[in-house]
């Protein structure tokens, strides 16, 4: 490989990378067929340990969308949770508090959301289990009984599917809250195996919604990775 075509593979590379984020307002035409369908398989290119490959995907659109949407808010007016894999804000360090922080104040402010209205903030978290309008949404499921390590290779899969939507033009976001009601979503879909690790809304993103424009900066190189030599 010749240094030029190492420097476009790298342009490419970050351009991919880093052209990536989180949509949260969506247009509502659908993703058509066959781009679902590449992108579906070519994220099933994904590293897993001993090729497991313990996902299983769930893929929802049309009118299963639009009645797993209103389920899902039921199911979070009437508190019924129901966690596959156990959440608490303990699990975060005071960093990470102060990261999350950071970005909850960008979010909300744009949203013109004060940071003391929490029925507002509440009222945005119901909104959002419609999957901020997109007209579809993936539910990742983790097969198997090995916990931790098999959830890890969900999530290989997951930044591989999210990296194979950018690339075809599709915009996404991975939303934790989906998880939270995985019962309801078996229910709806009609499964009974495999544990709910996280669900993704995607299709077009509204360029005209601000929500589009929040920035997410990364912590820098030093403060998250070390070499040892």
């Amino acid at each position: 490989m010749t240094w030029s075509d190492t420097t476009e593979l790298s342009a490419h590379a970050e351009k991919l990378i880093r052209g990536r984020h989180a949509t949260r307002a969506f247009r509502p035409e659908a993703v058509p067929e066959e781009t679902l369908r590449a992108i579906f398989a070519l994220a099933g290119a994904a590293p897993s340990n001993s090729n497991a490959q313990p996902w299983q995907v769930e893929v929802v659109s049309g009118a299963m969308r639009e009645r797993l949407a209103g389920s899902l808010q039921t199911a979070h007016a009437h508190k019924r949770v129901s966690v596959d894999f156990p959440y608490s804000e303990e699990m975060y360090t005071e960093q990470h508090q102060a990261r999350r922080a950071a970005f909850g104040a960008e979010l909300y402010g744009t949203l013109g959301i004060g940071q003391d209205d929490h029925a507002a903030r509440a009222a945005y978290d119901a909104e959002s289990l419609g999957f901020y309008g997109a007209p579809h949404v993936a539910f990742l499921f983790v097969t198997g009984e090995g916990g931790a390590r098999l959830a890890a290779d969900v999530g290989a899969y997951m930044q591989t599917l999210l990296l194979a939507m950018t690339a075809y033009g599709v915009d996404s976001c991975p939303q934790g809250l989906l998880s939270f009601y995985a019962d309801t979503v078996r229910d709806e879909l009609g499964i009974s195996e495999g544990k709910l690790l996280v669900g993704i809304s995607f299709g077009y993103a509204d360029e005209a919604a601000p929500v589009n424009r929040v920035a997410t900066p990364r912590a820098a190189l030093t403060e998250t990775t070390a070499f040892h030599r």
